[in-house]
């Protein structure tokens, strides 16, 4: 039985450590990925080293990767194989752009809340 790429990426991170693995079902929200994988590293280095193995990894389980952007800085580093998008960040940086809040939003949501409503030319009586 082969593994799902999900889970082949998954095992890679806990591999090396990561940390707040989470896995967000994006196909609600967008044609262009299924499963979009975020997850944390402690320092630079060990984010890199976490992209490193997902990639490896992957390659290893007949996966193909797409691309691979940031590891020249290693802050945030995005493994790309198409239908499962990997994030791997510093924990600063991820609570920066907030990820997982944005991509479990809905159409609407916001609308819904009301706090994130604001007019664009605010009021013009």
């Amino acid at each position: 039985m082969t593994q799902s790429l999900k889970e082949v990426v998954i095992a890679a991170l806990e591999e090396v450590k990561a940390q707040n693995i989470i896995a967000l079902d994006v196909r609600e929200l967008t044609g262009v990925m299924d499963t979009m994988i975020v997850a944390s590293g402690n320092s630079n280095r060990q984010v890199k080293s976490l992209a490193n193995n997902v990639a490896v990894e992957g390659k290893k389980a007949g996966h193909s990767i797409i691309g691979v952007e940031g590891d020249d800085t290693a802050e945030w580093i995005l493994v790309d194989f198409g239908d499962v998008i990997v994030h791997v960040m510093l924990p600063a940086t991820r609570a920066f752009y907030d990820l997982e809040r944005l991509w479990s939003m809905r159409p609407g949501d916001a609308a819904e809340d009301g706090e994130n409503e604001q007019p664009i030319l605010g009021d013009l009586s």
